[in-house]
């Protein structure tokens, strides 16, 4: 692992929507939109859900929202890579000190959940709840790629987003706290939004939700709920669900069909049966908001790190030190003077082509510049698409690091992922004006 670095955290803030009427909302509820912004943090102070990688989460968006009764406000990782919410729960004499956690003992609306609950055998999440003979609570655990653990008690309180009214929701109330600095920006846990049964989408019956990241500080925006919006032109791909059920295929996960790769709109040699999941269902591609780039299984990311060197060559010098890959899964590596920024404009897009639409990366989302690496005076700037077989990972994962600037809309109701290009400080300020 690398040394933990500074990078940017998308911090979702809950504000004070006002009333939308849409026809045909589920229960006659109205969307709500929530801005985003920008901040900095210690990479140590982010959470790790469960079955991702740690560095996976240089930067995690995450949602202000609060929990019980009274309501206490609480920092969650969005991800729609993951099912269980889950919050760190302080109780007794850590309670007092513990300002970032959850406290239990002080809502009146907590409630554990029994071993006898249908909560307490999901088979949704990657280690399905046990019992704990002594209390007979219904416990979960959480284990990570890099060895460490945690575990706590299956239980629910009442969630409140915005003037939504509160909803009573199941979530994983953990014992465990994370590592982090000290002056770290903390998070209390993780709001877990695939499709599985004790998600927060499905508890919510949330039907379709969308955001729209920024690369600026402020210009972002959230929206749960739904409506036609005239100004955003969605292109739509299917969820992909094979049928039978394979071994390892995430059937909770947003999974879409990779159809082709561009680079520099050159069309790769890269055969549909490598882009596709296997018999076993390996090989799937899934949209992660909890996932910081992007990750293409051994032979397609060789495909592209090929022509996007060959294309690259005049432009920029490879690093050609084939002992380093940042973050263990980015070899694809440049040398830039430093104090300069390297030639973004001039760089070859790189496009996923899916079934029905298509994600062009471009600029400066294409090159990440590597923290403290230098050569001579020359600082290390690596290809933002790593190696999933080098982490190892069985999928490719699309990073919300791609789709910045993008409106991604998760459609549950029709089965599909909408995607628009849009420059998000726009979108925010038509959005605005229609609320």
């Amino acid at each position: 692992m690398p040394p933990a670095l500074l990078a940017c955290l998308l911090i979702l803030l809950v504000a004070a929507p006002r009333p939308w009427s849409v026809a045909g909302e589920p229960g006659g509820a109205k969307p709500r939109a929530f801005p985003l912004r920008s901040r900095q943090v210690p990479v140590g102070a982010l959470p790790r859900p469960p079955s991702k990688l740690r560095f996976h989460h240089n930067v995690s968006l995450t949602v202000s929202l609060a929990v019980g009764t009274p309501p206490q406000n609480v920092t969650m990782v969005l991800d729609t890579g993951s099912e269980l919410s889950w919050l760190l729960c302080a109780t007794g004499r850590a309670a007092a000190a513990a300002a970032d956690s959850f406290r239990p003992r002080a809502s009146a609306t907590f409630a554990a959940v029994p071993c006898g609950s249908a909560r307490c055998s999901s088979r949704d999440l990657p280690a399905p709840p046990s019992c704990d003979a002594a209390s007979r609570r219904c416990r979960v655990s959480l284990s990570y790629a890099d060895g460490s653990a945690s575990d706590g008690a299956l239980a629910t309180d009442v969630f409140a987003v915005g003037d939504a009214p509160p909803l009573r929701s199941a979530f994983g109330c953990m014992s465990a706290a994370y590592d982090s600095s000290p002056d770290a920006v903390a998070t209390a846990g993780l709001l877990g939004m695939n499709r599985g049964a004790l998600s927060f989408v499905t508890q919510a019956s949330t039907r379709r939700f969308s955001y729209c990241i920024s690369d600026r500080d402020d210009a972002g925006v959230l929206l749960l709920g739904h409506s036609d919006l005239p100004f955003l032109p969605l292109n739509y791909t299917p969820l992909y669900q094979p049928t039978p059920p394979l071994p390892y295929f995430d059937r909770v996960a947003y999974s879409v069909q990779l159809l082709g790769i561009r680079v520099g709109g050159k069309p790769l040699p890269i055969p549909p049966s490598v882009l596709a999941p296997d018999h076993t269902g390996a090989g799937q591609t899934m949209v992660d908001s909890g996932t910081q780039f992007t990750f293409l299984l051994g032979d397609a990311y060789s495909a592209v790190k090929a022509e996007f060197l060959k294309q690259t060559k005049p432009l920029l010098p490879a690093l050609e030190d084939p002992s380093f890959a940042f973050q263990e899964a980015f070899d694809t590596c440049f040398r830039v003077p430093k104090g300069r920024p390297p030639p973004s404009a001039r760089l070859p897009p790189v496009t996923l082509l899916f079934n029905g639409a298509q994600m062009s990366v471009a600029g400066d989302r294409l090159l990440y510049k590597v923290p403290g690496e230098r050569r001579g005076a020359d600082g290390v700037w690596c290809l933002t698409f790593g190696n999933a077989d080098m982490v190892p990972l069985t999928a490719y994962v699309i990073g919300h690091h791609h789709q910045m600037n993008l409106w991604v809309e998760y459609d549950l109701e029709r089965g599909r992922v909408g995607l628009a290009p849009v420059k998000c400080d726009v979108a925010s300020e038509r959005l605005g004006l229609m609320l």
